[in-house]
């Protein structure tokens, strides 16, 4: 443990190297910038930094937009689904398999998450309107992919400025497919970063999913028998296949998953979310909203889990446990004690070799806080963490996380990111990749922490100079 006076100097120290990065902002941007950065000081109940503002014109920032949100997070990896990006082809071309967002099925049958389509507005488009393209468009869509289960409309900028009334072209085209057809407002051009695209994403599951889910239940046709064990595994977006192993383990402990969202999801799993008996959130800025409002429209309780290393992945299994019966409890037990020594078979090969070394992070969703401990686990310390789009309670949900004096930074400029690595010298920069070259080209080892990098094991050890 680090004496006091050592943490006290330490804070000091790191509160001095921000001011020194602030300082070479004009004045403006210097007062809009020291909100977002601070030093965590253990005790307070906050990180202490300023979120979900928008960025300083003429920063370099990693933000994301709100279609980004929507389509890129939220709706885009539900796989019987054909997601249209409404607007010119770059925004739909760039979110195109953007994220290695894996689901079992046959693509371009029962399955769309790896295929592409697009209105690809002109300029014709622009002064005429998308209305009537957009109509043919799921049109065609019907008589090439008669299989698909429904269509999202993902509204790109020029939407929202020239008014294309797609709800009108929604109901319209549910009506003639007898499937759902799901507007979205999510114009990358609304709020200040991809978190409202998320919070439109959620709204739209409320208001043109949920319904569905009603009238089946009023009907008595819905399509599971309800049982006491029923989970739903929300804000898991099955990057790389992590959500097959958090599916697994709850599986493994006697829990039923009635509903996967979004990462190798259905249309059906949406609708029948409100089933379960408990909602399990990974990913808690991108779907939080939709638990509220389980919450609040059926009484359903949901709880956020962290399946990041050995250590919380037991810590968590025990909570959600705690929230059944004994057998669950013994189940989970089991589950922990058949795992723990293939854990620490993983940790005896690879503690030895890293442990000692330091990281930085710069991540979105809930990585920043949920990784902390899985380097823990490793003996690798965190330095710095911050977000590209969060809000005040996800800092608030960090400080149970962090160590004393770790630097946060939040939407963290180019700039300020080099600086602080230059000065805090970590073996290693965990973030998107945006940066990831340019800490390459420091010679920093790196690991992708947005889809999961899939290159070969970062040589880490020794500081930058």
């Amino acid at each position: 443990m680090t004496p006091p006076d050592k943490d006290k100097n330490l804070i000091e120290e790191r509160k001095q190297l921000v001011k020194e990065v602030l300082e070479a902002y004009p004045e403006k941007s210097r007062k809009k910038r020291e909100k977002h950065l601070n030093v965590h000081e253990e005790g307070k109940a906050d990180c202490g930094v300023k979120s979900n503002i928008k960025s300083v014109p003429g920063v370099m920032t990693a933000r994301g937009c709100a279609y980004a949100g929507s389509k890129g997070v939220v709706w885009g990896p539900i796989k019987d689904m054909i997601h249209i990006s409404h607007g010119p082809v770059g925004c739909g071309y760039w979110s195109w398999s953007g994220r290695r967002n894996y689901y079992v099925g046959t693509t371009g049958v029962d399955s769309f998450g790896t295929m592409h389509f697009t209105s690809d507005f002109q300029e014709r488009d622009i002064v005429f309107g998308g209305d009537k393209k957009l109509t043919k468009l799921i049109e065609e869509i019907e008589v090439l992919f008669p299989l698909n289960r429904g269509i999202s409309i993902q509204s790109e900028c020029p939407i929202g400025l020239i008014g294309d009334d797609i709800e009108a072209v929604a109901k319209k085209a549910s009506k003639t497919t007898g499937k759902p057809v799901v507007p979205l407002r999510c114009e990358g051009f609304r709020g200040v970063s991809q978190s409202l695209g998320h919070h439109i994403a959620n709204d739209a599951i409320r208001d043109w999913i949920f319904p569905q889910f009603d009238k089946a239940k009023k009907d008595n046709k819905l399509t599971i028998e309800p049982g006491p064990y029923d989970v739903a595994l929300i804000g898991d977006y099955n990057i790389g296949g992590d959500a097959w192993a958090s599916r697994m383990l709850l599986e493994e402990m006697g829990l039923r998953v009635v509903a996967q969202w979004s990462g190798d999801g259905t249309l059906n799993e949406l609708i029948q979310g409100p089933a379960a008996k408990l909602i399990l959130i990974h990913c808690y800025r991108s779907m939080n909203y939709i638990c509220r409002s389980l919450e609040e429209s059926y009484g359903l309780p949901w709880m956020e889990f962290n399946f990041f290393g050995p250590t919380k992945i037991a810590e968590s299994l025990r909570e959600i446990a705690a929230r059944f019966d004994d057998k669950i409890k013994a189940n989970a037990e089991k589950v922990i004690a058949k795992y723990t020594p293939v854990m620490n078979k993983v940790l005896e090969k690879y503690r030895p070799r890293v442990e000692g070394n330091t990281v930085m992070l710069y991540v979105g969703g809930l990585r920043p806080r949920h990784v902390v401990p899985a380097f823990a686990d490793l003996g690798i310390t965190v330095l710095g963490t911050g977000y590209e789009f969060a809000h005040n309670d996800d800092y608030k949900r960090t400080t149970h996380y962090i160590d004393n004096a770790t630097v946060i930074y939040d939407d963290v400029t180019a700039y300020e990111f080099e600086e602080f690595t230059k000065q805090l010298k970590p073996d290693l920069i965990a973030s998107g990749i945006k940066e990831k070259y340019v800490f390459q080209k420091m010679g920093l080892p790196f690991r992708q922490m947005h889809s999961w990098d899939y290159s070969e094991p970062s040589n880490v050890g020794g500081n930058v100079q």
